[in-house]
């Protein structure tokens, strides 16, 4: 069961806002590690915040724009006819996942959705093939509004529409809420970080939840040993490859001397000049001490550094 939300008259910062109240379709193949674009990092840091992030780039916008006329091929190939839904749905039995469909089918218990792809991604939809993020986003629909069947359809431009049918799968549905009542109940409501994941978004989150450290205070470090070793080596490793990095550059800039381009078969160099302008804040600070006190910004971080005993 589900209760709606109307999004009559609801801007586009009201959506987003409403959005963060729960788990989204778009959200699922992020928190089950299946989306190359997002993580659950990502998820989590966008759920616990206030700050609304107003997403606009060009995929976006063809995705927005041509929504009406993937719908429309599907109606075309399959003769099903759609609906658009102006609804947000919620569930009753588990609150925390919440469904902004592209489209309901008229006459049968089943949704679309609706996506673009650049030709680039056709390898992602051959031969049946469904990218796996998104078929975690039509089965999150499906166990939010409880219909037995989602299809997704999709333009890759320039190439083909396709569209496929996806069942209710009562093992995969399981598994699913379980992973995101986990994200949701144990991180999300807790505010307990999830595990780190090497993403630079992990970054930002562990920088916002530990920004200043206690002075003089100190924890003994315990199970980090095997851990620590490893990125000893991995540091060899990263100067042994970026000295070999800097050593073939160092060939191509001898051969090109003085020219600005070089290209073959299969790469395209360009060794260019670039005037720029810094600031000297070293002698503004001596010859114009108030300008600068005036104009300097003081910024606090925490810096990290391991150390060989």
């Amino acid at each position: 069961m589900f209760e709606k939300i109307s999004l009559s008259g609801v801007d586009n910062t009201g959506w987003l806002r409403l959005r963060k109240s729960g788990i989204g379709g778009s959200d699922a193949g992020a928190i089950c590690g299946v989306n190359p674009f997002s993580n659950a990092m990502k998820v989590f840091k966008d759920k616990t915040s206030e700050e609304i992030e107003e997403q606009d780039n060009e995929a976006i916008r063809i995705g927005h724009d041509l929504e009406d006329y993937v719908a429309q091929r599907f109606t075309e190939a399959t003769g099903l006819k759609v609906r658009k839904s102006n609804f947000m749905y919620r569930s009753t039995e588990h609150p925390f996942m919440i469904a902004d469909v592209d489209r309901l089918v008229v006459g049968e218990d089943a949704g679309l959705e609706c996506k673009t792809a650049s030709a680039y991604n056709a390898d992602k939809w051959a031969d049946g093939d469904i990218p796996l993020h998104y078929v975690m986003q039509c089965y999150h629909y499906m166990a939010v509004t409880g219909k037995k069947v989602w299809y997704i359809a999709a333009v890759i431009l320039g190439r083909e529409f396709t569209y496929r049918k996806l069942e209710w799968d009562d093992e995969l549905i399981e598994r699913l809420i379980s992973i995101e009542d986990n994200f949701w109940n144990n991180h999300v409501v807790k505010g307990i970080i999830p595990p780190p994941d090497g993403s630079k978004v992990c970054d930002e989150v562990i920088q916002q939840y530990f920004h200043t450290a206690r002075k003089a205070s100190a924890i003994k470090l315990v199970g980090f040993d095997e851990k620590l070793r490893r990125r000893e080596e991995i540091l060899g490793f990263i100067s042994e490859l970026q000295e070999e990095q800097k050593q073939i550059e160092q060939e191509v800039k001898l051969f090109m001397q003085d020219n600005e381009l070089a290209s073959s078969e299969h790469f395209r160099v360009s060794w260019k000049n670039i005037d720029s302008t810094k600031l000297d804040a070293k002698r503004i600070k001596e010859e114009k001490p108030e300008l600068y006190a005036d104009y300097g910004k003081v910024s606090h971080s925490r810096r990290f550094e391991v150390k060989v005993a």
